[in-house]
């Protein structure tokens, strides 16, 4: 099914042309699933004039075996957690993850990548790399997760 739809969707990749001969449009896809842990209790921030955003961390982990001729001896499992930024703009879903995600639930999250800058405390421009959510999924309830 996946293999088909990712067909389907380069085949419509065409180039569309607009009345300027020198602009041409292009498909492209930006596109993100994420499962994982969540890190830490939604919090919901308002910017003056803007719409609220909830924002959560999650983390995910890759594990590999290490081979041989490493410095660790053969077998050895490794593991690597990768955090990362899910930001809620969606009104409906925003509200739901606000109320409903909760530090150690097991999600899925399907959105898109996001970059930016922001200006710290300390008055230092920082890069940020964030998650776009447009749907999550809840693959743990909050009950079974603290037993």
């Amino acid at each position: 099914m996946l293999r088909s739809a990712s067909a389907q969707i380069i085949r419509q990749a065409v180039r569309y042309r607009s009345t300027d001969a020198s602009l041409i449009l292009e498909r492209s896809i930006n596109r993100v699933q994420l499962l994982g842990r969540v890190g830490q209790d939604p919090v919901m921030r308002q910017v003056e004039g803007r719409n609220p955003v909830t924002i959560f961390s999650l983390a995910t982990n890759e594990m590999w075996r290490s081979g041989e001729g490493e410095m660790s001896s053969p077998g050895d499992i490794s593991q690597k957690t990768t955090w990362h930024r899910v930001s809620i703009f969606k009104p409906g879903l925003r509200d739901v993850a606000y109320q409903y995600v909760k530090k150690g639930s097991r999600i899925l999250v399907e959105g898109k990548l996001d970059y930016g800058e922001y200006v710290d405390k300390n008055q230092v421009r920082r890069q940020a790399t964030t998650i776009i959510a447009d749907n999550i999924i809840f693959l743990s309830d909050n009950v079974r997760d603290r037993t």
